[in-house]
């Protein structure tokens, strides 16, 4: 009986290892240690706000740029087919 608990002991020593060492039992430990943690939740909260705001303006300063991105290129086909106008042709 005895031998069967020090031999099931043993063997668990490896297997704890494993289970701890591997991605999950990193998350566990990140989040028991968040969980500490989480009551600086105003100074973070302000930071995803800001963090957000910055998305969106780089949101939209991307849909700028395609737009005048399509722009220029619709410019440069015409003009590569006659059609449109030309900088330079009495204007």
């Amino acid at each position: 009986m005895y031998w069967a608990v020090i031999i099931g002991l043993v063997l668990m020593i490896p297997i704890l290892a494993i289970v701890l060492d591997s991605p999950v039992g990193q998350a566990l430990a990140n989040r028991l240690a968040r969980g500490e943690r989480g009551r600086e939740t105003p100074e973070i909260g302000s930071r995803m706000e800001e963090l957000e705001a910055e998305v969106k303006y780089l949101s939209e300063s991307l849909e700028s740029l395609r737009e005048e991105t399509d722009f220029v290129r619709h410019l440069v086909e015409g003009s590569g087919n006659g059609e449109g106008h030309r900088p330079g042709q009495g204007d």
